[in-house]
C-alpha cells in the first residue's frame, strides 16, 4: 500500500545524506518534494500542511549528533512526526461486560463480515475470550451466510440469525444466546448502505440505544484514500465511533486513508486489515507503520508472528540436527510451511530494515514466493527415503521428481545444489556462533 510513497519519501530524504549540517535552504527542498509525495499518495491537504509545518519547525536549527549525518537526523523527525500523526500509542480493545459487545459499522463492501470474523479469532488468541459472531445484516443475506461459514471456518459460534429477522430482534436474542453458550464477548456485523443515510444511522442508533456497546468499530476502506475521512465524520457524529478498522491495506491504495484519518478524526486506528486470509489482521501500532513508511522495517512484528507461528520444539530439533550437518529435506519443508503460515518470504521481507529498496532492486528477478512453490512441489514429490538422504537422488530418481512436480530435471538440480550450499553454510554459521570458544550448543 505504502510502496510509492515509500520510494518518493526515500529518495527526497536521501537528498540529505551525505550533507553535515541541516539548514534551511536544504530542508525547504526536500519538504517540497515530501509535500508532493503526501499529496499523490491522497493525504488530505490539511494535514500535508501541519506534518509538513511541523517537520520544519523542529527541524529548524537542529545540531547533527555524533555521527548522525544531516539526512539521518532528519529522517529521524520525519519519522516521529509520522509517528504522532498515526496517533502515537496504541488503542486497546475493550472487551469488558457480561457479555462485552462490539459493533462493527461502516458501508457495503468495506469487508466488515470478514473483518468481524477476524476480529473473533484476535479476541480469542489476544484476550483468551470466547467470542459469539451474530448477523445482523438483514438486507443482504449473502452476508448472514457469509458470516456462518467464517464461524464454521474457526469454531467460533454464530447466532442463528435470519434474513427476515428485525435486527433489533436479533440482537435482543442473541444477549440471550450468548449467556446460555457462556459467550464472553458478542461481535455483531450490522448492515451497511453504498452510502451514509438516514435509514441506516437510525437503525444503528437504536442498536446502540438497546446495547451500550463498549466498542463501535467503523470498518473503512483503506482505498476511498481521503473520502475515508468524510465517511469517518459521517459515522462518528452519529454513533460516536471508538476505533477504526482500514481494510484492503495489502491493495493498491496509495496510503492517503492511514495517514490522513487518524489526525482528522481524532478517532483512534484499532486494526489493519492486510489480507485476505483470516490471519491477515494487525493490531496497529503507529510506530512500527511510520517505520515501514520509511523502510525501516518492522521486526516486532516479525518477531510476534514468529512466536505465534514457530513451534519452539521443533526449531530446537532443527537447529540440533543443523550443527550435526543432518539437516533434511523435511526439515526445509517445515520451514517453508511455517514461512507460508506468517505470509510468505515477501511478506516476512517486508519487515526487515531496508527490504523496501532490496525487492525494488529484485523486480527482475524471480518473486520468491513464486520460487519456493516450486521448491514445495519438489519435494512433495520426493519418497520420504528421499527426503531423509537427498544423496541416493540419481538421475532416473531426478526425473521422476521433476514429473511429479511439474518441473524439469534442470530444475531438480539447481534446487539439490542450492538446498547442499544452504546446508553447507548454515552449518558452519552455526560451528561458529557455538563451538570452541564461543558461545556453547543450548543441547
Amino acid at each position: 500500500m505504502f510502496e510509492g510513497l515509500q520510494n518518493k519519501l526515500l529518495t527526497s530524504l536521501k537528498k540529505l545524506s551525505g550533507q553535515s549540517k541541516i539548514s534551511e535552504k536544504n530542508i525547504d527542498e526536500t519538504l517540497r518534494e515530501i509535500r508532493l509525495a503526501l499529496l499523490e499518495a491522497d493525504v488530505n491537504f490539511k494535514v500535508v500542511k501541519i506534518f509538513l509545518d511541523q517537520v520544519k519547525a523542529k527541524a529548524l536549527g537542529a545540531e547533527v549528533l555524533g555521527s548522525l549525518s544531516a539526512g539521518q537526523a532528519f529522517t529521524k523527525i520525519v519519522h516521529d512526526e509520522l509517528i504522532s500523526l498515526l496517533g502515537n500509542e496504541t488503542p486497546e480493545l475493550d472487551v469488558r461486560g457480561e457479555p462485552g459487545l462490539i459493533f462493527l459499522v461502516g458501508l457495503q463492501g468495506a469487508g466488515k463480515t470478514t473483518s468481524a470474523a477476524k476480529l473473533a479469532q484476535f479476541i480469542r488468541k489476544k484476550f483468551s475470550k470466547r467470542p459469539g459472531l451474530v448477523p445482523a445484516d438483514v438486507y443482504r443475506p449473502a452476508a448472514i451466510e457469509q458470516l456462518k461459514t467464517l464461524g464454521k471456518q474457526l469454531d467460533v459460534p454464530v447466532f442463528d440469525s435470519k434474513a427476515t429477522d428485525k435486527p433489533e430482534d436479533i440482537l435482543e436474542r442473541a444477549k440471550v444466546w450468548a449467556k446460555q453458550e457462556m459467550i464472553d464477548v458478542l461481535i455483531l456485523d450490522t448492515a451497511g448502505r453504498l452510502q451514509i443515510d438516514v435509514t441506516l444511522m437510525k437503525e444503528l442508533s437504536r442498536l446502540k440505544a438497546m446495547a451500550a456497546p463498549k466498542e463501535i468499530l467503523l470498518v473503512v476502506d483503506a482505498m476511498l484514500g481521503q473520502e475515508s475521512v468524510n465517511v469517518a465524520e459521517g459515522f462518528n457524529k452519529e454513533l460516536g465511533i471508538t476505533g477504526l478498522v482500514l481494510t484492503k491495506i495489502d491493495g493498491d491504495a496509495r496510503g492517503g486513508a492511514a495517514l490522513s484519518i487518524r489526525h482528522t478524526t481524532g478517532i483512534p486506528i484499532k486494526f489493519l486489515g492486510i489480507g485476505e486470509k483470516l490471519s491477515d489482521f494487525e493490531v496497529f501500532h503507529p510506530d512500527r507503520l511510520a517505520s515501514r513508511i520509511l523502510d525501516m522495517g518492522d521486526v516486532l512484528s516479525l518477531v510476534e508472528k514468529a512466536q505465534e507461528f514457530v513451534d519452539e520444539k521443533s526449531a530446537m530439533e532443527q537447529a540440533k540436527r543443523l550443527a550435526k550437518s543432518k539437516f533434511t529435506m523435511n526439515d526445509f519443508l517445515s520451514q517453508i510451511q511455517m514461512m507460508k503460515k506468517m505470509g510468505g518470504m515477501g511478506s516476512i521481507l517486508k519487515m526487515l530494515p531496508g527490504a523496501g529498496q532490496m525487492m525494488k532492486k529484485m523486480e527482475d528477478m524471480t518473486v520468491p514466493d513464486k520460487e519456493i512453490k516450486k521448491v514445495e512441489a519438489i519435494i512433495h514429490s520426493m519418497t520420504p527415503k528421499e527426503r531423509a538422504n537427498h544423496k541416493i537422488l540419481n538421475g532416473s530418481r531426478r526425473k521422476r521428481i521433476a514429473q511429479g512436480s511439474g518441473t524439469q530435471p534442470s530444475d531438480i538440480n539447481k534446487f539439490i545444489t542450492q538446498f547442499e550450499q544452504a546446508q553447507k553454510m548454515m552449518s558452519q554459521v552455526m560451528k561458529m556462533g557455538f563451538g570452541r570458544g564461543g558461545m556453547k550448543l543450548p543441547f
